[in-house]
């Protein structure tokens, strides 16, 4: 498996966050891997893998239904997993690193403003000539380096579906119900005890604070 990332993920560039310059990165070599290989009670629906998504197709970049993160994000993950799994619950992951020819895609299919046809279920209330300046789609993306998840608890209801551009995603938002609002804080405090932070306007997204490579953004694409 190492020697497959090692030839997998070499040469490919980053962006350094605070310049707007491309230029060789470090090799990942064996710290990306799949987080099956680490924890294979772990559910993976690759959902930019298929057609399933706010863009309707598959999304560049992913050439396989896997999960890569860096090493220690996948470690930290299968920490999660085992605290749950004496409750009776597993993880679900939808999202992990992305290629930043992913990243791309997502911005050419935002700026196509006649491409409409997931608005009912992804983006409902929102005009798509508005998803830049409200902040759903940018061109860099904290998966690309590695180390953020999108992730749910499998079975669970957090009141929203993944990816939907709404302000009820916000994961504080109030209007879930109890319960609801019950599975954020759980998976929530999961997440954070296992060294991931999240943001305020998805529930489901998740970085791991001392993530490797912190200022890289990777291309190599998933396979």
């Amino acid at each position: 498996m190492k020697q497959k990332l090692l030839a997998f993920f070499a040469p490919i560039a980053f962006v350094a966050c605070t310049h707007a310059q491309e230029t060789k990165s470090p090799e990942p070599s064996g710290n990306f891997v799949s987080i099956t290989d680490i924890d294979p009670t772990i559910v993976v629906e690759a959902r930019y893998h298929g057609g399933h998504n706010f863009l309707g197709t598959p999304v560049r970049g992913y050439n396989a239904p896997k999960c890569l993160l860096t090493r220690p994000a996948a470690q930290a993950l299968a920490n999660v997993q085992a605290e749950l799994r004496p409750m009776g619950l597993a993880l679900k992951v939808y999202d992990c690193y992305r290629p930043q020819r992913a990243v791309d895609h997502f911005v050419e299919w935002a700026k196509d403003v006649n491409d409409l046809k997931m608005k009912t279920e992804f983006y409902p209330q929102v005009d798509k000539s508005n998803l830049f300046h409200d902040g759903y789609i940018a061109e860099k993306s904290g998966h690309t380096r590695g180390s953020t998840v999108d992730i749910t608890i499998d079975g669970l209801d957090f009141g929203t579906e993944f990816d939907l551009f709404d302000p009820r995603s916000n994961t504080a938002d109030p209007r879930p119900n109890a319960s609801q609002r019950a599975n954020r804080a759980l998976l929530k405090a999961v997440m954070d005890k296992h060294g991931f932070k999240g943001i305020k306007t998805e529930w489901w997204h998740f970085t791991l604070r001392d993530e490797p490579f912190p200022k890289t953004y990777f291309d190599a694409p998933v396979e």
